[in-house]
């Protein structure tokens, strides 16, 4: 059940318009990593948790409070869109390099389709896409794709905020970036309890029997690249993080393995082969009168 309260959970009001800006901040609404991005994944991945209790409603409740966040964001932007003029004639663009600029800076489709409001989109005006979230089941991977997703807002939110100079704009930014470093720390510590209870461990998913891989690969850093300064890092030597392995270091990969020779699917899905046309199209004749699949 979903109860939709009319109060924010804190200011959202610019000092002055601003269209231009309003288009920027689109990219913490509808981006790949803005606020509809954590507000369904982490929704999702309390839909899809295995277990009751804490880590279940701590998704819960951070998610309810992400679309909270979307909805201060789009209360801010409306705002900022409020002034906004409906069209403008080119003598008045001319005239006046401040409206120029509005007009080659601002979304036109927040006043077409939105009615100077704001859209599910980015700062490009790119729909949100549901390919942003991540939602796997396992807890320490989404956990640890959630610490990604609040340090990549954390840096867009730290951009945008010495990008204007509104004190109303800034107060909203810098209450999002606190809460940003609440939710980074909040899921660090959950993927770090995970791993000290013995919930799950690495490598994810540590349930996954590791004598099924080829461990003489497991812990090789090998160097596909001509930089010369990757055995230095902790990765090339000594334990790995999951305890389980030491960090060897190869400077140079391996020769490979030959390749296998083209694939010849069959003629009914017209690929091009060294087989003559002719052949090709008699074959899927006779795959067709035999009905065979």
């Amino acid at each position: 059940m979903f109860l939709h309260k009319q109060a924010l959970q804190y200011n959202a009001t610019p000092e002055k318009p601003d269209a231009v800006y309003a288009r920027k901040l689109q990219e913490v609404i509808g981006g790949q990593y803005g606020e509809i991005t954590v507000a369904m994944q982490y929704s999702f991945q309390a839909w899809n948790a295995h277990i009751p209790g804490k880590y279940r409603d701590l998704l819960f409740s951070t998610a309810a409070e992400e679309f909270g966040h979307v909805e201060m964001l789009a209360t801010m932007v409306a705002q900022l869109l409020e002034k906004a003029p409906q069209g403008i004639t080119d003598d008045a663009v001319q005239d006046d390099p401040t409206v120029a600029a509005v007009v080659g800076g601002m979304d036109v489709q927040d006043a077409i389709l939105a009615g100077a409001g704001a859209r599910p989109v980015d700062s490009n005006g790119n729909p949100w896409n549901a390919g942003y979230v991540t939602a796997s089941g396992n807890l320490l991977a989404d956990f640890t794709s959630n610490i990604n997703a609040e340090m990549q807002g954390r840096i867009a939110v730290a951009r945008l905020y010495h990008q204007t100079d509104d004190p109303g704009v800034r107060d909203l930014l810098s209450f999002l970036l606190a809460r940003d470093t609440h939710h980074q720390n909040q899921w660090l510590a959950a993927a770090r309890e995970l791993q000290e209870t013995g919930m799950e461990q690495l490598p994810v998913p540590s349930n996954f029997p590791v004598k099924k891989e080829h461990r003489e690969f497991s812990y090789q850093a090998i160097n596909f690249s001509d930089g010369k300064s990757m055995a230095e890092g902790p990765w090339a030597s000594g334990p790995s993080p999951d305890g389980l392995g030491e960090f060897s270091y190869v400077d140079t990969p391996p020769q490979g393995v030959p390749m296998p020779p083209p694939t010849h699917p069959d003629s009914r899905f017209y690929g091009t082969t060294e087989v003559p046309n002719i052949v090709e199209k008699t074959a899927g004749a006779v795959q067709d009168k035999l009905k065979k699949e």
